[in-house]
């Protein structure tokens, strides 16, 4: 498993790579998030957001079965079309692996704690939770 909370973009091939070599994976799932509209800031708690993280994957893999995952959030000054988060799950079948990745992203959405300033051009303003994303969270409980 491999949590990063990073400023440096990434290289989602080699990442996904790097969770696909046993013999037994017969699935790898991914979600790449891009940043869009507007320039940003994140900002994070180190060691925090990291545990955070863990807690998500790790009740990600006590619903599925996931063989091997891996999770990179960026933080600090990105720009529209920017890599901002990358959740890749490896698993046995596919429905394990979709189901995985897609509730991962959903709590890292509502439960991972990061903050986002956007930079508009009426100025700076940070950015709201979303009831939406709360609802998707919701669906999983």
């Amino acid at each position: 498993m491999k949590i990063a909370v990073q400023t440096g973009d990434f290289e989602v091939g080699s990442e996904i790579r790097s969770i696909s070599k046993a013999d037994s994976i017969g699935a790898v799932a991914s979600f790449i998030g891009l940043v869009r509209d507007v320039a940003m800031t994140l900002e994070h708690y180190p060691g925090m957001t990291e545990r955070a993280i863990a807690k998500i994957v790790d009740e990600a893999k006590s619903r599925w079965q996931v063989m091997d995952c891996t999770v990179i959030h960026r933080y600090g000054a990105l720009r529209p079309n920017d890599q901002i988060v990358l959740v890749a799950v490896a698993s046995a079948h596919r429905g394990d692996a979709f189901a995985a990745c897609e509730f991962i992203m959903d709590y890292l959405k509502t439960q991972a704690p990061f903050w986002k300033k956007e930079q508009t051009g009426e100025g700076a303003r940070w950015v709201e939770a979303k009831a939406s994303d709360d609802q998707a969270a919701e669906r999983w409980k």
